[in-house]
């Protein structure tokens, strides 16, 4: 047996035996080459194989520490921990495979652009473009161009959160907002809440950042498994959680305010912060505008992102954050990397803002969406096969749709580029394979004939790969 894998045998036993117990401090390294009479590199890795068995955790210049035995969650899953994530190639080949004009952008993370760059918008642009002013970079260093600022906080104060422009820094698109804040919260080491199914860059994010992260069930009615919510918090050193609770990306469910209170409470009680990545907030269909987290936040535990991105379009990558107390610190990050965002695209959406057109322009996005989701659904419950479920809820532009089990959504993505048709396979934003017969699907476009075929390949692809699954004919051996 390798030395390191005797000593990890060893150690487990001391916690399996309750000599160590849980969250008690091992002794440093170092101190435990003195005991043990191994070398550095041996101990180190006999900690390392204890870490990745989830029976002790690392806190950066802390330590190692034992961790809680996971408790099965309330839902039909338990909560799993991973640390060892390795996505950021997946998504970069996936990315590269679907950027073609030519591609049917059913797997695209945005909105048809043709529903977003609104005439105003654009006068107001080329008005811009015009004067020097527009283009003055000092006003738009962080914290960003105050009068936007102003005008954001007072989007937040007329739902009821009071807000100050010092409380907002504007940063390059939502997922810049939730890094910053992922930086300024977490070292590497660190352990993170996800939930189980989650937009790709959460997970890319935790990659770069080398922390250890706790996957959340979903619940198949509430959307987020509020048991298991508390019982991670019990079980594992948390420190921060990174949600979404409107319009979750990739499901498309919202969270109920109740929920929404009792998550806010257990923040506080845990002393835990929540990073929430809302960037689908004005995306909703019914008359009132679903709560965010930060609403329900009595005691600053809540750092709300969102972005102009998904609703005016990618060329108007302008998100923030409501950093409050972690301003600064995420101020700083911000001039180490991005520096700040283009001063000229500021100052045309404070222009553009300040005339109103943008809640004329949400009333109108909205009602596309709606009508449009709504059209796909019917189409997709028509002709797929009844053995598959299309998860529909009245928000969004996204349908998730969980393909029979034996179906991998990553190989019907693969043959349906042979179509040049581009879907979001389920293994960008699920990381157990088990959960592999998904997808997401961008109900944005409107259906002409292009669109209406790429339906129909879609439909024969699955039904196809069904056959072929339930006579169990290998796929490679299929002409």
């Amino acid at each position: 047996m390798q030395k390191s894998k005797q000593l990890a045998l060893s150690l487990k036993r001391l916690i399996e035996t309750g000599t160590w117990k849980a969250h008690d401090k091992l002794p440093s390294l170092r101190q435990q080459v003195q005991i043990s009479g191994f070398s550095l590199m041996t101990v180190l890795n006999a900690y390392q194989e204890l870490e990745a068995q989830g029976l002790i955790y690392s806190k950066s210049k802390l330590g190692y520490f034992v961790a809680v035995p996971p408790v099965p969650a309330s839902g039909t899953h338990n909560m799993v921990q991973s640390t060892n994530i390795e996505i950021n190639s997946r998504v970069f080949r996936y990315l590269k495979s679907i950027q073609s004009e030519h591609i049917v952008p059913f797997g695209s993370a945005f909105p048809d652009s043709r529903l977003l760059y609104s005439a105003q918008l654009m006068h107001t642009l080329a008005r811009q473009a015009k004067h020097k002013a527009a283009y003055q970079q000092m006003p738009s260093l962080p914290p960003g161009n105050y009068a936007l600022r102003k005008y954001i906080a007072q989007r937040y104060c007329m739902q009821g959160i009071p807000t100050d422009p010092e409380d907002i820094v504007i940063t390059s698109g939502g997922l810049d907002a939730l890094n910053l804040s992922l930086r300024a919260l977490t070292q590497a080491g660190d352990y993170i809440l996800l939930q189980e199914s989650i937009f790709y860059g959460a997970w890319q994010a935790a990659e770069n950042l080398g922390l250890n992260v706790i996957i959340l069930p979903d619940h198949p009615e509430y959307g987020l498994d509020l048991e298991a919510f508390k019982q991670a918090l019990i079980t594992y050193p948390i420190k921060v959680c990174l949600l979404m609770l409107n319009s979750q990306n990739p499901i498309g469910y919202t969270v109920c305010d109740e929920i929404k209170a009792q998550l806010a409470a257990l923040l506080y009680e845990h002393d835990v912060y929540l990073i929430e990545d809302d960037v689908y907030e004005e995306l909703y269909y019914g008359a009132h505008k679903p709560h965010s987290m930060k609403f329900f936040d009595r005691h600053h535990r809540v750092i709300h992102c969102s972005s102009f991105s998904k609703t005016l379009g990618a060329g108007f990558r302008v998100g923030w954050v409501y950093a409050a107390q972690f301003s600064a610190q995420i101020q700083h990050l911000q001039l180490m990397s991005t520096i700040s965002v283009n001063a000229l695209i500021q100052s045309t959406l404070v222009e553009y803002l300040s005339q109103r057109h943008y809640d004329k322009h949400l009333k109108q996005l909205r009602s596309s969406l709606k009508r449009l989701k709504d059209q796909y659904y019917e189409i997709l419950t028509q002709r797929l096969p009844t053995t598959c479920h299309i998860h529909y809820y009245p928000s969004g532009y996204f349908l998730w749709i969980a393909l029979p089990e034996r179906l991998d959504s990553q190989e019907l993505y693969q043959d349906l580029l042979q179509h040049q048709i581009g879907i979001a396979p389920g293994y960008l934003f699920n990381q157990r394979p088990e959960h592999a017969h998904h997808l997401r699907l961008n109900c944005s476009f409107e259906i002409d004939a292009t669109i209406e075929q790429a339906l129909q390949q879609l439909a024969q692809s699955i039904k196809r790969q069904f056959a072929l699954n339930s006579m169990h004919i290998p796929k490679s051996d299929n002409p």
